[in-house]
């Protein structure tokens, strides 16, 4: 699957959602780590606002564009529980 991946996995005595490397805070349950997922997730399809933005690169040159508000990523719940 392409795009951005909340992957539900065990965590620090609990569960949390996983995206590339990082973690979520931690949840008591795997329901409630799958909601939070599933929250995240749906907040980050949602369009915001085109501006524009100023970034440096790995080469120290900077650049400026203008970000889409609407050009958001499809997302994914993967929770290899289901």
């Amino acid at each position: 699957m392409s795009g951005v991946n909340y992957e539900i996995v065990e965590h620090d005595g609990g569960w949390a959602y996983k995206v590339g490397g990082v973690f979520s805070e931690t949840y008591r349950s795997h329901d409630a780590a799958l909601a939070a997922a599933r929250d995240a997730a749906a907040r980050q399809g949602l369009a915001g606002e085109t501006d524009g933005i100023s970034y440096q690169d790995a080469g120290g040159e900077w650049h400026e564009e203008v970000a889409d508000g609407s050009d958001r990523p499809e997302t994914h719940v993967v929770d290899k529980e289901m």
